[in-house]
């Protein structure tokens, strides 16, 4: 695209709703000056004719190729100067050519580098979890009633459930009717911590084992976590290994707390999660990418039936069910194919040697830049009707029709973080 990227704005105003600037969580001096070679950015627009720049904004569907970009959005930046592209989660396909693909793998694995201050408490409550335990388990635990709402599942607690669900699902206008058997069938249905727990333990992990759980608020509380914490007694979180004076710089602001709970999930011996959000995709792609370290994802489809139907069969014959249904969703270097998401299987940047080891694949950045800017307050927004498509071109818009930005700002955030 031949553009200069201003450094990302955060979004603060959906779902989470956190102040946080991308200089509080990530040093930007060092992301300039790492991707120097592969395009330049600047930390603000500068003045236009002593006035601040209003760009603007063009909405991207999600999984474009670059084509879409230089076909689509040049031609808007060349006349406006200035474009902003919102909600950028998933703007990108998943297979882009090659050079492109190892320069996503550099801006994501070393270009994003966490500020000092949270950095620093990271690793501190990693080494606080190694004194506890030679090797231990983090699990991603996402079982807010925010989040449960919205998935359209449901989980036993009869109408009160029902109706606090309920409650919740009328802040989203666009939500349809849910089926809760369609949606455990389909795999679409988190994990309760109880079932994690048993899943776990099925995979052979004893209750001597050290876990410390990311997690927001449980729906349902200490009663929720009871099953999970008779399990595994060694139960950690932020809040157990570090003191509230420590907490305090990071407690009132969500990413900040999870860019902690980050760290450690990253140098855990074993990951874990129930859920298949943003943060679980790029862990899972980060652990690969840095040597295979095992990411475990249940295997949803497969495992609710046997959840249902667990005090109907002895515990071996369960933990050999658990073990079969979880192959090839245990992280194992083998697992790495092509296809699939990118930032969960970045196979583009990995190769095998004969040894069974991963390699990175390094190259020199080509010249070049990708854009945007990305200011807080909309001021125009480019409609989609952008004169003639080529043919290709109205195949790709045909491709990517059902993964159009939804209507409501909240709904990409509920699931993904």
């Amino acid at each position: 695209m031949n553009a200069t990227l201003v450094v990302p704005a955060l979004d603060k105003k959906s779902f989470w709703k956190d102040s946080s600037d991308f200089s509080d969580l990530f040093d930007v001096d060092f992301f300039i000056s790492h991707l120097a070679n592969d395009v330049i950015i600047i930390k603000e627009l500068p003045l236009n004719r002593g006035k601040t720049w209003n760009p603007y904004t063009v909405r991207v569907p999600r999984k474009c190729s670059e084509r879409y970009y230089i076909n689509r959005v040049v031609p808007i930046l060349n006349k406006k100067h200035a474009v902003k592209i919102p909600k950028f989660d998933y703007r990108l396909s998943n297979r882009l050519e090659a050079e492109l693909q190892k320069l996503r793998c550099r801006v994501n694995y070393h270009a994003l580098k966490f500020v000092d201050p949270i950095y620093e408490l990271g690793k501190e409550l990693v080494h606080r979890m190694r004194m506890k335990s030679k090797h231990f388990i983090a699990l991603h635990l996402r079982f807010e009633p925010d989040m449960l709402a919205f998935s359209g599942c449901y989980y036993g607690g009869g109408d009160k459930e029902r109706i606090e669900f309920g409650k919740i699902r009328k802040r989203w206008k666009t939500l349809h009717n849910s089926n809760p058997d369609k949606g455990r069938r389909q795999g679409r249905c988190p994990l309760t911590p109880e079932e994690v727990g048993l899943m776990l333990r099925a995979l052979g992990y004893g209750s001597d084992v050290h876990i410390y759980v990311a997690s927001g608020e449980v729906y349902g509380g200490g009663d929720t976590l009871a099953p999970l914490k008779s399990l595994f007694p060694n139960f950690n979180t932020k809040d157990t290994i570090a003191s509230v004076e420590e907490l305090q710089p990071f407690s009132s602001f969500s990413a900040r707390m999870a860019a902690l709970d980050f760290i450690v999930c990253d140098e855990s011996d074993v990951f874990v999660t129930n859920n298949n959000g943003n943060m679980a995709k790029i862990l899972a792609g980060r652990r690969r990418y840095f040597g295979h370290k095992p990411t475990v994802r249940p295997n949803s489809k497969k495992l609710w039936r046997l959840f249902l139907s667990r005090n109907n069969m002895t515990w071996e014959e369960f933990s050999s069910k658990v073990n079969r249904f979880q192959k090839g969703f245990m992280g194992d270097p083998m697992e790495v194919k092509s296809g699939g998401g990118f930032h969960e299987k970045p196979s583009s940047c990995i190769c095998k040697l004969s040894d069974g080891t991963a390699k990175l694949l390094s190259s020199t950045p080509q010249e070049g830049s990708v854009e945007v800017s990305v200011k807080e307050e909309d001021q125009s927004t480019a409609d989609d009707d952008m004169g003639d498509l080529s043919e290709a071109d109205e195949r790709e818009e045909d491709d990517i029709q059902d993964s159009l930005m939804s209507e409501e700002s909240e709904l990409d955030e509920m699931l993904s973080d």
